[in-house]
């Protein structure tokens, strides 16, 4: 029998009204809306994403993501399906014994 190690990672956050959360890098970060109203912002993105209890965002992009409690809210966090992060060199440089930075911690 095979197993494979749980590479996601998910948390909730209660956010007081007015206050803010933010994701440095959001390429692959899920926010679902447990309770209360959330806008979600992204850098250089004109949208406006409002997220109700039940609503979930799904991070694209290399961007940061903004969470603000419209109200008492509070959101879940997770990276269950994390983006590559591009590489900053040819790809004929790579090398499978150099991690680059994600972001994440390794378990």
């Amino acid at each position: 029998m095979s197993t494979q190690p749980n590479t996601s990672s998910r948390f909730h956050v209660s956010l007081q009204t007015r206050a803010v959360f933010a994701v440095p890098d959001g390429a692959g970060v899920g926010i679902e809306c447990r309770s209360g109203t959330v806008w979600v912002t992204l850098d250089r993105d004109p949208r406006d994403i409002v997220l109700e209890a039940g609503d979930r965002f799904e991070g694209t992009e290399h961007r940061r993501i903004l969470v603000s409690a419209l109200q008492s809210s509070c959101i879940t966090v997770s990276d269950a399906q994390p983006a590559a992060m591009p590489l900053a060199r040819p790809a004929r440089a790579w090398s499978p014994w150099r991690l680059l930075p994600h972001g994440l911690s390794p378990a």
